[in-house]
């Protein structure tokens, strides 16, 4: 079952590697989509970003402190969310739409990040990973 736990993480990861890699070479058009949504210091912020998804990322995917890795990415996810996805302010339906899809999904992989968070606290180990989690060291 080991190998299960490897694969998820690696699905649940993936999504935040590409993101990431998106984030930190495209760093300048994102920018300017994330100022046309009203983000200030878009550009930086763009970059930021995309720096907690990637360390997000390696940790899940390699089991470094998982626990980490996955509160890295609740905090990228929910300004994400909250900033770049506002359905709610949508006029045109397909936009509004597309905007809650994209919020929603977020909020599933939050919980799902949530659920890992507790999970590798909870039983102190994380089958073939590099390390345990690093709050159960406290």
């Amino acid at each position: 079952m080991d190998i299960v736990f490897l694969i998820g993480r690696i699905l649940l990861a993936a999504i935040f590697a590409f993101s990431a890699l998106g984030h930190l070479t495209q760093a300048e058009g994102m920018g300017q989509y994330a100022a046309s949504k009203g983000i200030p210091a878009a550009k930086a912020g763009v970059l930021a970003s995309g720096v907690l998804a990637l360390l997000g990322a390696i940790s899940i995917i390699f089991g470094i402190w998982i626990d980490v890795g996955a509160l890295l990415l609740v905090v990228f996810l929910a300004p994400v969310s909250l900033l770049m996805h506002t359905f709610w302010k949508e006029t045109d339906p397909q936009l509004k739409q597309t905007e809650m899809i994209q919020f929603n999904k977020n909020l599933a992989i939050m919980g799902g990040a949530l659920i890992l968070f507790y999970f590798v606290n909870v039983t102190q180990s994380v089958p073939l990973g590099l390390t345990g989690p690093l709050f159960g060291a406290f």
